[in-house]
């Protein structure tokens, strides 16, 4: 039986050869139905007319195999490529006799009885097993010289190479398909010559899917579209070369992008492979064009939107629609239209992308661009107006900006002054971007906050009111802009810019924007000094803070207190009467001084030579004045004896009034003669009472020796603070008027020698100018913290006694508490209570637990 079995499979073939073409002879009738490939088991019921019918299947099968059949040898491409067509005939294009012509068409035809018995039987199909012969041949001979040619190199010059093998592969395996097998079927011709294409297709890019070909598309056509678009990269490349080469180079660029990108279509690697390359690469070039082109150029009006929409149009879209012309138009044998078509929409979806990365620019581009407001970046925010139209765009633009802000801007680096720059900035540039101020209401409230927590934001502001118009802007110690907005017509209100009641009578209302927040309270004016205040809780932190820099101006110096004058006149257009009346009396009582000590002068007939002191005063209200230092010492006996008549003058003129005199706060010129020069300086009252106790008791007989005196002698003799004295001590010596002669102890300095002459430079006088101003910050007139802490000693008891006897308590209801407990109440708030309890916890007298304190056991 194993022998018979033998024999049997030596003449006819196992199943697994079935695509081996069969013997050129046919055994007779008895075994004529297992001829050619072994399709089916044998079956002994056949007839006559059958087993004849199979004998001819047989026959004709091996005919057509054989003729159809690849050699197993690679194609010579490049002699093919050479020679053109010419070299494909013979043994890679055979020529059809009638024999095998009339064997295809027994296989495949429609009229065959063949075919029809053996329609559904897939191992029966000849088209089937040409593309296994073909995707044999291709994995096994042309697959590795293709990715051979994709390895060498980057070079994108290998891609033209590599298509035209793909070409003549697909020029081979495909003539003997449509000249000599598809002819045969009829209706069935198209159907199956596209089905057999896009089986080819997927073979060929699912052989190269993990090869270097998608790389080398995407550097191809990027580097032509960079020439082919005119991107200033691709300019700049070429921009000492004449205006015709540039022009060859733009036609040569374009030409062999539509070559290339035909050849990748026509070998079937057009699909959508190739087409979500050639997308990217355009969306890169986009963007590349719109940052290359239009970063920094903020210049109002602005006309980019306008020309970045006009180069989309003339050149984007044009270069795009021919390449999708290319990918779409394969020459198929196929009558069935398969381009990519282009619709208007697919152009204004352009335009739109384009805007959007004309408006990701600008907001990388939005704290320069709000830095640079004032030097003219208006065109910048015109731009970002044609990308905030979506509420997506409007919050992305927000978070994004919300974030530079805070790794730019709210930072302990930063100071104050330039905080509240940006800030008056952004108010600005955003009244442009959004007139409804919602983008501006989002972004405010983190700065807002930010700007609260600093201790010295009033301050600042109040001195930028203050500021004079005529300052050099770039100076940072000072807001200039707010002095300049505060003369601006259209910033002088009343009141708040918003009651948050609906106007019934405004007939230009419309409802609050879409993306609005809960919390969002439209603006009727973009008022930046309204704004600025509207940080505090209350207009009272604002209007104590402008009381105690008011308060510091008028106490300079000066006779001409105009621009104090107008700005409280307009601030009380803005706040009313009431809030600012004390600002007021303050500065009636400078101008009343004047007319009072011009009264005096006269009716005492005081000395105004220039070699006995004289003495002015300015008269002030106490009850309407903020807390001013009323630190004592002694001051020399002229100018004691000079103040009690000038008190008995002024008693006389007033009667109900008497003077108190607040020696800190005053300022004295002094002329100082020593041996070898004179020495003239305006200085505080401390200081000249320091330096006055230099002075020789006996000048008839002067002594010969410098006159010395120690630190702790000053003190005592002066009823001055220690370290008060230190700093006059050090004024004077930076001065070149005394000397440390040892540690503690200071001495005349009367006559310079070289080297004290030439140290006193421009590098000496600043550090005298610093040093004053040091002095003068830190002893002529208090801060309100010191003051205030010294006044909340009183209340400590009562703080301890209410912790003690009532538990924990928060800052503002231990303030509610004083209000009632403390006789004649309690006039601090929880802020101030805050910074003196926390020196107490710093202390460890009061610890804090979840923001109420108690008492330390």
């Amino acid at each position: 039986m194993a022998s018979r079995k033998r024999v049997f499979h030596a003449v006819f073939p196992s199943p697994s050869q079935a695509s081996v073409p069969t013997p050129s002879s046919t055994p007779q009738l008895g075994s004529a139905a297992f001829a050619g490939s072994s399709f089916s088991l044998p079956d002994v019921n056949l007839t006559q007319d059958v087993a004849t019918e199979r004998i001819r299947w047989e026959r004709s099968w091996h005919s057509a195999t054989a003729f159809l059949s690849l050699p197993h040898v690679p194609i010579p491409v490049a002699n093919i490529i050479q020679n053109k067509t010419s070299s494909l005939s013979g043994e890679w294009i055979k020529a059809l006799t009638p024999e095998v012509s009339s064997s295809i068409s027994y296989l495949v035809s429609e009229q065959s009885e063949g075919h029809r018995l053996r329609r559904d039987k897939k191992e029966d199909d000849l088209l089937e097993w040409y593309a296994q012969e073909v995707e044999r041949h291709y994995s096994r001979f042309q697959l590795p010289s293709l990715l051979k040619i994709l390895g060498k190199g980057d070079d994108v010059g290998r891609l033209p190479e590599f298509v035209q093998v793909l070409e003549v592969l697909r020029a081979v395996y495909f003539a003997q398909l449509q000249g000599h097998v598809v002819r045969h079927m009829e209706e069935r011709k198209v159907y199956e010559l596209s089905k057999f294409e896009e089986r080819y297709d997927d073979m060929v890019a699912e052989s190269l899917s993990q090869s270097s070909f998608a790389s080398r598309l995407r550097t191809f056509l990027n580097l032509r579209g960079q020439i082919v678009l005119r991107l200033p990269s691709a300019d700049s490349i070429d921009k000492d070369a004449m205006e015709d080469t540039a022009e060859a180079n733009w036609t040569n660029a374009r030409r062999e992008t539509h070559s290339l990108m035909k050849s990748i279509n026509d070998i079937g690697l057009g699909g959508a492979q190739a087409q979500r390359i050639f997308a990217e690469v355009m969306s890169e070039l986009l963007t590349t064009y719109v940052n290359a082109t239009y970063a920094g150029q903020w210049v109002s009006p602005s006309n980019v939107p306008d020309e970045l929409k006009n180069w989309v149009e003339n050149n984007f879209a044009r270069f795009a629609v021919e390449v999708l012309a290319c990918l779409g138009s394969k020459e198929k044998s196929t009558s069935v239209d398969q381009s990519v078509q282009v619709t208007a929409a697919d152009l204004e979806n352009w335009k739109q992308r384009a805007i959007c990365d004309l408006g990701a620019l600008r907001i990388k581009e939005l704290f320069e661009i709000v830095v640079d407001w004032d030097n003219g970046s208006r065109g910048a925010i015109e731009d970002l107006k044609h990308y905030t139209t979506t509420t997506a765009a409007r919050s992305h633009l927000t978070n994004s900006f919300s974030n530079v802000l805070s790794q730019r801007l709210l930072q302990p680096g930063a100071s104050t002054t330039e905080i509240l720059q940006v800030y008056i900035c952004i108010i600005r540039a955003f009244a442009v971007l959004d007139p409804k101020g919602v983008l501006l209401d989002r972004l405010a409230r983190p700065i807002r906050r930010y700007l609260r927590d600093r201790d010295d934001t009033a301050k600042i502001i109040v001195g930028g009111l203050l500021a004079d118009e005529t300052d050099d802007p770039g100076n940072t110690d000072a807001l200039i802009e707010l002095a300049v907005e505060l003369n601006k017509a259209s910033n002088i209100a009343s009141g708040d810019d918003d009651d948050g009641e609906m106007d019934w009578d405004d007939m230009n209302w419309v409802p609050d924007p879409v993306d609005a927040g809960p919390e969002y309270k439209k603006s009727k004016s973009h008022d930046v000094i309204g704004t600025l205040i509207s940080l505090f809780d209350t207009k009272d932190i604002f209007v104590k803070e402008f009381q105690n820099v008011l308060g510091e101006r008028l106490l300079q110096p000066e006779l001409n207190f105009d621009k104090e004058t107008r700005v409280l006149e307009l601030l009380k257009i803005r706040f009313g009467d009431p809030p600012l009346q004390a600002c007021e009396v303050m500065l009636k009582d400078i101008l009343d001084s004047t007319r009072t000590d011009s009264l005096i002068q006269k009716k005492e007939k005081l000395p105004s030579t220039s070699n006995t002191p004289t003495i002015q005063s300015k008269i002030l209200s106490r009850l309407f004045w903020p807390t001013l230092n009323d630190a004592t010492f002694s001051i020399p006996s002229p100018i004691a004896a000079l103040q009690t008549r000038y008190a008995t003058a002024f008693e006389a003129i007033k009667p109900t009034r008497k003077l108190t005199w607040l020696q800190a706060l005053g300022t004295v010129t002094v002329e100082l003669h020593l041996e070898d020069r004179t020495v003239v300086e305006d200085v505080s009252t401390w200081q000249a009472s320091v330096i006055h106790a230099f002075h020789d008791a006996n000048p008839i007989s002067p002594s010969t020796n410098p006159i010395t005196k120690t630190v702790p002698d000053l003190a005592t003799a002066l009823s001055m603070d220690p370290s008060l004295v230190l700093l006059a001590l050090a004024f004077w010596a930076s001065k070149l008027v005394l000397r440390e002669t040892s540690p503690g102890v200071y001495s005349v300095l009367e006559t310079l020698a070289g080297r004290d002459r030439d140290a006193s430079n421009a590098e000496q006088a600043t550090l005298a100018a610093a040093q004053k101003s040091a002095a003068s910050a830190a002893a002529a007139v208090r801060s309100a913290e010191e003051l205030a802490a010294e006044k909340m000693e009183e209340f400590w008891p009562y703080i301890v006694g209410m912790l003690t006897n009532q538990g924990p308590m928060n800052a503002r209801r231990i303030v509610m508490m004083l209000k009632f407990v403390v006789p004649g109440g309690f006039a601090y708030g929880p802020e101030e209570l805050k910074e003196f309890l926390r020196g107490k916890v710093e202390g460890r007298a009061l610890e804090m637990q979840g923001g109420s304190y108690k008492v330390v056991k």
